[in-house]
């Protein structure tokens, strides 16, 4: 939709645009933070500090944000993306040069008083400038090779940077989020069978290639297949985390031990509890009722936004909203996934809920384009 034919659409003015907010979306948001407020002072010892009460002012800021960027025309977000994307990558170029290291990684810029992770960033502004791409390209091309060339390179340039940081898990999501995108738009389903067809094939190479002369990976990178197969087989070293992890997953039972008397993370037997493996601390104390629930919230979060995308005319708009849904469909998915054991551990957070600046701040600005792109979707002539 070009910028005349959004104009002669009936889209609220001024301050009726707070009428048409997606306010039950907000809600949402509220309260599966609201959980991870809850954690973060559990897994403090019942202290609001020093995670709580940092992640309560980051919330508030971040949905400022989420307001300011709401009131702000979708139209507008599509001009900029092509620019907001060049941003992201010249931000992870720089995180080689005056990056900060942390945890064996370096992944942060410090920018006076806030610390940016980059990364987090490009998995918005990714799927701003692919939505833009395909609401410019004619729909009659976005299967041909030549077309679909083009946003496999604008995937795989951030994915790259990052995977040199080094990130995994963020790498997979930048990698799975653009390829929803990809989908949506309606690239031929070949395509992606054919990529996922090479990538079971170039798994299945690797693990044969184990012991012979062409061995492809490095025997410390089998190990650790080993340990995420079998736990078990190294419980004090690389199965420490996910070994612990299972423990406090299991002890919740159905009701879970109580706020507070989680064991595991109490007694500090679970790593990065305010963190990646907060999720575990959750189903210890309030059981599987607790980590359904927030999950319950997690899917509701999915419905409104896929709702919002096919109710909106505007093909940007749409794209936009289904790629950020996908993104934090990734999120949780992957974390929780890692913390049972059923994907291998990777270093991603859980969204709203997990302790982190850039995460908290980045999901909500991005919440604040669905909010955006909800708000002035087409209603019609005037």
């Amino acid at each position: 939709m070009s910028y005349l034919e959004y104009r002669v659409q009936t889209v609220p003015t001024g301050f009726s645009k707070v009428l048409y907010l997606n306010w039950g979306l907000i809600l949402l948001l509220t309260a599966v933070s609201s959980m991870g407020f809850l954690m973060l002072y559990s897994v403090a010892g019942g202290s609001l500090t020093p995670w709580a009460e940092p992640q309560m002012k980051r919330f508030a800021l971040g949905m400022v944000a989420m307001f300011v960027i709401a009131m702000v025309p979708v139209y507008f977000w599509r001009n900029i993306a092509a620019l907001a994307y060049l941003v992201s990558l010249l931000l992870l170029v720089a995180v080689e040069f005056v990056g900060t290291t942390g945890m064996g990684a370096q992944r942060w810029i410090d920018i006076g008083p806030l610390r940016l992770q980059p990364s987090e960033l490009t998995k918005i502004t990714l799927v701003m400038f692919l939505a833009a791409y395909y609401d410019w390209l004619d729909i009659r091309k976005v299967s041909r090779i030549f077309w679909v060339i083009l946003p496999v390179l604008i995937i795989l340039l951030p994915t790259f940077l990052v995977l040199r940081q080094p990130d995994l898990g963020t790498a997979i999501l930048l990698v799975a989020g653009g390829g929803i995108v990809m989908f949506a738009a309606g690239v031929h389903w070949a395509y992606f069978a054919t990529v996922i067809g090479a990538g079971v094939g170039l798994v299945a190479a690797v693990l044969k290639s184990r012991g012979t002369p062409w061995q492809l990976i490095q025997d410390y990178q089998f190990r650790r297949i080993d340990t995420f197969l079998d736990p078990d087989s190294d419980p004090l070293g690389a199965g420490y985390h996910i070994t612990q992890s299972k423990i406090a997953l299991g002890s919740g039972g159905w009701t879970g031990r109580g706020f507070m008397q989680g064991t595991q993370s109490r007694l500090n037997f679970l790593p990065e509890k305010h963190t990646d493996f907060i999720f575990t601390t959750l189903a210890e104390e309030f059981g599987f009722i607790g980590a359904a629930s927030l999950l319950t919230l997690y899917g509701l979060i999915i419905v409104f936004c896929i709702a919002s995308a096919m109710t909106n005319k505007d093909r940007f708009a749409s794209l936009l909203t289904i790629g950020i849904a996908a993104t934090f469909f990734l999120f949780f998915a992957v974390n929780m996934s890692m913390v049972m054991g059923l994907a291998p551990v990777v270093g991603v957070p859980l969204p709203l809920v997990s302790y982190g600046g850039s995460a908290m701040l980045v999901l909500l600005a991005a919440f604040g384009l669905v909010q955006s792109a909800h708000v002035h979707r087409p209603r019609g002539p005037a």
